[in-house]
């Protein structure tokens, strides 16, 4: 029975031990290592595909914010997301008389709390094949799965594409997303 016990607790330890170590791997995002012991911000300043994102970050004063404790998901477009925006969009979010518009499309992206890839597939399992996300802007974005990805389709009917996932940070989790999700 002693061994039965102390083998049933080697393996509780391996398999939780596999578990942390799991979210604890670095990810390469921008070609820069993600390390799961900084904050989104500290990770996110050294990937070369989210210049225009931390750019937007910095213009709409979120800076401190996502450097805070959280946590946070964040659904994180790439400079290519940016690009598809019309000519000219990125340029006029950014200027300082539209922080409180740029906030609110940044805010859209952020869903508190810590959600993982396989969180997000069993909400998604769980409503039925979509999930309702309430984000931090307190816009609604539907998550839904296509084959093994995420896709998540906002207020106007655009959808995002989850193109890596679980990039673990030391106050919530990076998705990168092929488009830049629009509130209402």
């Amino acid at each position: 029975m002693k061994k039965l016990n102390f083998f049933l607790a080697m393996i509780t330890l391996l398999v939780i031990g596999n578990h942390s170590f799991a979210q604890e791997k670095t990810v390469t995002v921008g070609g820069a290592p993600m390390y799961p012991s900084k904050n989104i911000i500290e990770n996110a300043v050294n990937s070369k595909d989210h210049t225009t994102l931390v750019a937007a970050v910095k213009a709409a004063g979120l800076v401190e914010t996502l450097s805070g404790p959280g946590p946070f998901t964040v659904f994180a477009p790439t400079n290519m997301a940016f690009d598809k925006l019309p000519k000219g969009t990125v340029d006029m979010l950014v200027k300082p008389e539209n922080k409180a518009m740029l906030t609110g499309i940044l805010t859209y992206h952020v869903v508190s709390g810590n959600m993982s890839a396989a969180d997000l597939m069993k909400a998604i399992k769980n409503g039925g094949g979509k999930a309702m996300l309430k984000t931090v802007a307190g816009g609604d974005l539907i998550a839904m799965q296509k084959g093994k990805k995420i896709i998540l389709t906002d207020a106007k009917g655009n959808k995002a594409m989850v193109t890596i996932a679980d990039v673990f940070q030391s106050n919530g989790v990076i998705h990168v997303i092929d488009t830049v999700l629009m509130p209402k």
